[in-house]
């Protein structure tokens, strides 16, 4: 299936040959063959609406098995047609660049296209078209700019052979022998609702990531954000687990006028050679929008049907609010059966991120502050993840499985891949770079996911040559790259200006070393049960070597941060908050000018209105968080005030919320209330 001139009479020919089947084409053995007469002198006989009902009705009247069938381009817009093609064959979309398609058919000189007519350009109708396409596809085969027959040809057999082949895409624990003799098959699905792996590991795709060239990613370069979200992300997701259809559906909403930008992700240039990359558009004002809006639709759509599920989140200040908003867009029947329990430090974020998370109190949501930090907010869930006497007590009592949407979940990692690839995507389009040349990205770094996403974008095919991990003064991440250790004994964590990244064990770091071991799980299993138990663990020499060639790692102090945010806005006028200014200070000093930097930008300075007044230097600091966020942002020339933050804020007020003291056991009451609260006890 495909727009006329994508080449489907051929492809067809090609792969039914290398298939040994028989080939069908619609045009030639099915309408000539029923109307006796030519395609296009029917056309012309009969005009276009009435051509597509007879068209339509002679595909509902063909039935054939065992062989490869060219679609006509206008198939896909007969409904019953496609429906009857559907329910015995797969149907597979060569989405080929309409600028190459309109070449092909300016030197064909085809005349026997419906709609074809004066003063309705090619263009149009190829666009008209593009959504009966995405509605009927089983498979996309992403057709590059200059791609021959046989290319395209290779690629839907791939295709093909990957949808038949739903085994080949399995995930494995972290800390698992992938190699081990076990039947058992872990797919997408599964990962997405268990979230952490059963012994204690994270999951990872056991084949790794699918590698594009760089044809495909040019064709991306000039599609929407969610457009380029859906292709990367039917590479990754099995359409078994997902179908094309449905993943369209969740992205496409995910990635709307919930966004205060319509370029969802945009880059703006900075200074010298760095662009910020603004990851705080989306509802909540911070980067865990990017996949929270998402990630629930695909939790949802996993569930199993028999029993209800509880995410638990530990949050150092944006998690929080994002899973509530994300959870909160699910429809009301997804939502009886789901309920979110936020902990969050109660001296560890800031009033605005506060606020932000009391505005979700209704139905199966809530956030609960602790008198501790986020690592033991953290821990503690992962304590209950691994007590089989909890989770079973649980699953009998109260017919509930505990699930979370930490990054640790790998639908919370996966979209976060797509905007490192966008942003580069975004500086060839802009013309700042040609596809090939390398960039690297700076990241404000504290649980490591948004690191470990770009990584991943880089196995993809993107040319990022270096990802730099930027630390504010709690350094773990940094002291690790450094040195090979990771040393959390008597180590405190200091509150800081930047309280996304105030964490000291960094859940993805396990991602990490797997990666760069090239999947030593029984490595990665003894440095992090080491970890657990004596709060310590070291890498061998020729591993740390591997780490800093992938990676490299910075910190920044408090004075320096608020320095940074200080000088670009009297430089620039532009505003940043306070983790971007970490990544900002760090790519000064490690950055050494030949490429272009990507710093991201993960959260809205409104959301530390404080700090900023105090890097310039603003007297006069309203009490109220609501006022803070307007004055700073009379403040700024760009970026903007953010909408729906303020909004958010002002529909909150005051409320009141639950504060828990720093006990293991008092969270797991807290849980159990949470669960008595939102779901029926099994009888």
């Amino acid at each position: 299936m495909g727009p006329p001139g994508a080449g489907k009479t051929t492809v067809g020919r090609i792969v039914a040959h290398k298939l040994g089947l028989p080939v069908i084409d619609v045009d030639d053995n099915v309408l000539e063959t029923t109307w006796k007469m030519p395609v296009a002198a029917k056309l012309a006989a009969i005009g276009g609406e009435r051509f597509l009902e007879e068209e339509g009705q002679a595909l509902c009247n063909f039935s054939a098995s065992g062989c490869v069938v060219s679609l006509t381009g206008s198939n896909p817009l007969h409904a019953e047609a496609m429906q009857h093609l559907k329910q015995t064959g797969l149907v597979v979309y060569l989405d080929v660049h309409s600028e190459d398609i309109i070449q092909r058919l300016t030197r064909m000189k085809v005349n026997r296209i419906v709609g074809q007519e004066a003063g309705v350009s090619m263009k149009d109708i190829l666009q008209y078209r593009k959504q009966f396409y995405e509605k009927w596809l089983d498979v996309r085969v992403l057709c590059g700019t200059g791609d021959t027959v046989e290319e395209v040809a290779e690629k839907v057999l791939k295709a093909v052979e990957r949808y038949q082949n739903h085994a080949g895409e399995t995930y494995v624990s972290t800390r698992s022998d992938s190699r081990g003799s076990s039947n058992q098959k872990t797919y997408f699905s599964d990962v997405v609702v268990e979230g952490l792996a059963t012994d204690g590991g994270l999951y990872v795709p056991k084949n790794g990531f699918p590698k594009m060239d760089a044809r495909e990613w040019l064709r991306l370069a000039d599609m929407s954000y969610p457009e380029r979200a859906l292709v990367l992300l039917e590479k990754c997701i099995h359409p078994l687990d997902v179908s094309a259809v449905d993943l369209r559906e969740m992205v496409f909403k995910a990635y709307g006028s919930n966004f205060s930008s319509e370029a969802v992700a945009p880059v703006k240039h900075l200074m010298h050679n760095q662009y910020v990359l603004e990851l705080f558009h989306g509802p909540t004002a911070s980067f865990k929008d990017l996949a929270l809006q998402l990630m629930p639709q695909l939790f949802a759509y996993c569930l199993p049907s028999m029993c209800n599920y509880l995410i638990l989140v530990a949050t150092s200040g944006d998690t929080g609010s994002a899973v509530l908003s994300g959870f909160s867009r699910l429809s009301s029947t997804d939502r009886q059966r789901t309920g979110v329990l936020v902990f969050f430090p109660e001296e560890g974020v800031s009033d605005i991120q506060k606020l932000q998370m009391m505005s979700y109190k209704e139905g199966n949501a809530r956030a609960v502050s602790v008198l501790s930090d986020f690592d033991f907010c953290q821990r503690s869930i992962k304590r209950m993840f691994g007590e089989s006497g909890l989770t079973g007590y649980l699953a009998v009592e109260y017919g509930t499985v505990l699930s979370t949407a930490n990054s640790i979940n790998w639908a919370r990692l996966l979209p976060q891949v797509v905007y490192h690839s966008s942003a580069y995507l975004n500086l060839c389009r802009d013309g700042v770079i040609t596809f090939g040349e390398p960039i690297d990205v700076c990241i404000p770094t504290g649980n490591f996911g948004n690191a470990m996403s770009a990584v991943y974008a880089k196995q993809m095919g993107i040319p990022i040559r270096k990802v730099i991990c930027a630390s504010n003064h709690n350094r773990i991440i940094t002291d690790f790259i450094s040195t090979g250790e990771y040393d959390l004994r008597g180590r405190p964590l200091i509150l800081s200006h930047s309280p996304a990244i105030d964490i000291l064990k960094s859940s993805n770091l396990e991602r990490f070393i797997y990666h760069v071991s090239e999947g030593d799980s029984r490595l990665v299993k003894d440095l992090f049960t080491c970890l657990d138990k004596q709060q310590h663990f070291q890498v061998p020499e020729p591993l740390l070597s591997r780490i800093q060639q992938e990676v490299q790692a910075g910190w920044c102090s408090e004075d320096d941060c608020l320095a940074s945010i200080q000088s670009v806005h009297t430089q620039t006028g532009y505003v940043m908050d306070t983790h971007t200014a970490v990544a900002k200070v760090v790519a000064d000093r490690l950055q050494d000018d030949s490429c272009p930097v990507v710093l991201c930008s993960t959260a809205h300075y409104g959301k530390f209105a404080p700090a900023v007044f105090k890097a310039l230097q603003i007297q006069n600091i309203p009490e109220d968080p609501v006022e803070q966020l307007k004055k700073v942002g009379s403040t700024a020339s760009r970026p903007e005030i953010h909408r729906d933050m303020m909004a958010c804020l002002e529909e909150s007020g005051r409320r009141g919320h639950t504060v828990c003291q720093a006990d293991y056991g008092v969270l797991v009451e807290e849980m159990e209330n949470m669960i008595q609260d939102s779901f029926l006890k099994v009888v």
